[in-house]
């Protein structure tokens, strides 16, 4: 075993906490101070830090804690109000951002396959640092905060049908045939969950009233958590809304208080900071040149623009005000690790370019620095701090 991790780790932490309590002093989002502190520590800057598999798999922990306690957090009555509306500003923004990213992709020469899987890496929204920012602000619990939060989830789900569909264009086989099984695995699973979801609520009640305060429900709430996120994979969707999934089930739990807060100190101690340095860490600017840099500046625009225009009309069709519907589209903006993903599979089935991967990280480094200054200005006089311990 390599031992230097252990120091890695530490720095990691040391840094982290530093930059944070650094950007909170002047009044700015402190996972920000997070998220430089990985560039400062990684291969970009001073080179102190390099990403390993041992911080990826830490820093997959810290996402899928994060989601969890999201879940918990949550109010089921405003989920369930927001389902729809959710559908809406998911599907008009990620159909927004494929048609406007992949038009620009398609201006600067590039073939319509490459367009489109540029598009649909930049269709998504990052549920994580969306997290992290409206549980700093205090705006997790609000009704903004619920349809964002559920909107996000959906977005991966639509890309994930999207990507499928592409995939299958591209292989010259794309059908109905094809594609049903991918349908049928979502839909299966969330039905599953559901079900396992309302047995474990009522079993959790039950054991709390029998044992009160001394029962261990914090251990079985999170190997439950981990259960899920595995079988999310397994059924083809995101580990991390397996995680949210299982979080939602413990939110009308009598003991969900304890619960969450032991989640919360353990995420935040130790696998949230490693989460959030690991994307600085991750960062390279080798291979631009100012063609790429052109290309970079213009579909960063175009898709953020595409993705607020797209939340907005989606909002405000299901009757949210300006305001909310403003700060609904700024938390959306945020591209987060499923662009990664994306190109990833485009570059090995061969359909796009890895050259491109440059502009990729650009675009979503600046969208998560950028997203939770805009989001804390979009909330203005109404926020309320929640700071991170």
């Amino acid at each position: 075993m390599d031992t230097s991790i252990f120091l890695w780790i530490a720095l990691i932490l040391v840094s982290t906490k530093t930059l944070s309590i650094a950007f909170k002093r002047i009044h700015m989002p402190q996972v920000i101070g997070a998220l430089l502190a990985g560039i400062l520590l990684g291969p970009a800057v001073l080179g102190l830090t390099e990403p390993n598999e041992t911080i990826a798999i830490l820093a997959e922990f810290g996402v899928i804690l994060m989601l969890f306690s999201a879940g918990m957090e949550t109010d089921l009555r405003q989920l369930r109000n927001s389902l729809k509306a959710s559908f809406f500003i998911s599907t008009f923004s990620v159909v927004a951002v494929i048609a406007g990213a992949g038009a620009v992709a398609y201006a600067f020469g590039m073939s319509v396959l490459e367009s489109v899987f540029i598009g649909i890496a930049l269709a998504s929204s990052t549920t994580s640092i969306i997290v992290e920012s409206l549980q700093e602000i205090g705006k997790l619990k609000s009704k903004t905060g619920t349809v964002i939060l559920s909107a996000s989830l959906v977005d991966d789900i639509l890309v994930i049908i999207i990507l499928a569909v592409v995939i299958g264009m591209g292989a010259d086989n794309v059908s109905a045939a094809a594609i049903l099984p991918i349908l049928l695995r979502i839909v299966g699973f969330f039905i599953f969950a559901g079900a396992v979801g309302f047995g474990v609520n009522k079993l959790f009640n039950v054991m709390y009233d029998r044992l009160g305060s001394k029962g261990r429900f914090s251990i079985f709430a999170i190997a439950y958590c981990f259960a899920m996120a595995f079988l999310a994979e397994q059924f083809g969707l995101a580990s991390i809304t397996g995680a949210y999934i299982a979080g939602v089930a413990f939110c009308t739990t009598r003991n969900v208080k304890s619960i969450e807060q032991k989640t919360h100190t353990l995420s935040y101690l130790l696998f949230t900071p490693i989460f959030l340095a690991n994307i600085g860490l991750n960062t390279s600017f080798e291979g631009i040149t100012v063609n790429i840099l052109l290309f970079t500046a213009v579909i960063l625009l175009v898709s953020v623009f595409a993705k607020i225009a797209g939340c907005v009309l989606g909002a405000v069709m299901n009757k949210y005000t300006i305001r909310e519907s403003l700060q609904i589209g700024v938390a959306m903006a945020a591209k987060g690790e499923v662009s990664f993903i994306v190109m990833n599979k485009g570059a090995l089935l061969g359909y796009v370019g890895m050259m491109l991967m440059p502009s990729i990280i650009v675009v979503v480094l600046l969208t998560v620095f950028l997203m939770p200054i805009f989001l804390k200005m979009a909330y203005g006089a109404d926020n309320s701090e929640q700071v991170a311990n």
